[in-house]
């Protein structure tokens, strides 16, 4: 049984670890932007046609951003194209851009 539970929390832990939430070429849309302290909060978007009335709406993410004149070109409600990196559990944004 122990055996059992070790191999279905690796499993587990090897989904989360490859999910969507940090991969390249994500959208989704600003829902805020924090310039002072250089953090912006994305709803992420579902891709392709699963569930194609579910409403659309992904996981809220926070991230810090590598450059703070990233945020400088968007504003809360804009449909964004962007691409993060899991540093120390900390998401930071290594593009941003507006759709």
């Amino acid at each position: 049984m122990g055996t059992t539970k070790f191999i279905l929390a690796g499993a587990a832990a090897i989904s989360v670890l490859a999910s969507s939430a940090f991969a390249d070429d994500m959208t989704g849309m600003v829902s805020r932007i924090d310039r002072l302290n250089g953090t912006i909060s994305i709803q992420q978007t579902q891709k392709g046609t699963v569930g194609g009335s579910a409403g659309g709406a992904g996981a809220l993410q926070e991230y810090k951003t590598k450059d703070a004149a990233m945020l400088d070109t968007v504003h809360a409600g804009d449909r964004v194209t962007y691409s993060a990196t899991d540093n120390n559990g900390t998401g930071t944004l290594t593009k941003l851009q507006k759709q």
